[in-house]
């Protein structure tokens, strides 16, 4: 832990100051990935440098709050409140008060993301990402919310490695034990989602990734439903990993 600790501060250090700036900015939720990234920022840059925001909706669990808060406190990075109710809800009022809870959830994420940009703007410095390699393997993120940043120090490390690394950085014990939510909508808990414990997805994860193992010798070891899942997952969401596609024409097509 104290390597990759040391290679990922390093990351942020440099890809800081590669674009002249010296600032981080984040938006922390209480839960482990975003607290994670805080600590990487403060010991990379000086916790002055790092700029924090809690960006509640009103469903969201007062815990999260008193969780964020506590990480920042630990850190000693800079932190502020901003409430996302009345834009989400003027937008859904007008446009479809039965939106689902996802495109609820989705709408939260890119204003979110939105707000991190803007402050981004105001204070000079450049968004930081907070999703890890198991979300992004399993598109378990909002396309241009959560999964748009500048620079993602995290984006290479298992979940699992996560809760490893935020042990490692002093990550207060109480963010590090609780369930992993979104904290989407009430009661919402990632595994719930997933289907399966981190633990579980991350061990199949390594096989079809790291390893390249068959599915058909993979099933053999796992529930082959819970195999055709995650597969599944991970090649539906294809698109949220890579750049759009652009449909090129030939020179002889345009007159």
């Amino acid at each position: 832990m104290e390597k990759i600790a040391n290679i990922l501060i390093t990351f942020i250090r440099d890809e800081l100051a590669r674009a002249g700036l010296k600032k981080a900015i984040l938006g922390l939720s209480g839960g482990v990935d975003s607290a994670t990234v805080c600590a990487l920022c403060a010991k990379a840059l000086g916790a002055e440098n790092v700029y924090t925001i809690f960006l509640p909706y009103k469903t969201s669990n007062p815990a999260s709050e008193v969780h964020a808060r506590l990480c920042a406190e630990t850190y000693g990075v800079h932190y502020q409140i901003i409430e996302i109710t009345k834009q989400i809800d003027a937008y859904f009022d007008h446009t479809d008060p039965d939106a689902s809870p996802l495109r609820r959830g989705n709408k939260m994420a890119r204003e979110r993301m939105t707000i991190l940009y803007d402050q981004s703007a105001k204070l000079g410095g450049l968004v930081i990402g907070t999703s890890n390699k198991t979300e992004c393997l399993l598109g378990y993120g909002t396309l241009y919310g959560d999964t748009v940043c500048a620079i993602n120090p995290i984006g290479d490390l298992y979940k699992t490695q996560i809760f490893a690394l935020a042990e490692y950085l002093k990550v207060p014990e109480v963010i590090i034990k609780k369930a992993p939510s979104a904290d989407l909508w009430v009661g919402q808990t990632d595994e719930a989602e997933l289907g399966g414990t981190y633990a579980e997805i991350d061990a199949l994860l390594r096989e079809i990734t790291d390893e390249s193992k068959p599915l058909a010798q993979l099933k053999t070891k796992y529930a082959p439903d819970f195999v055709d899942k995650i597969v599944s997952r991970m090649e539906k969401s294809q698109f949220k990993r890579r750049l759009p596609p652009i449909a090129k024409l030939p020179v002889q097509a345009i007159r």
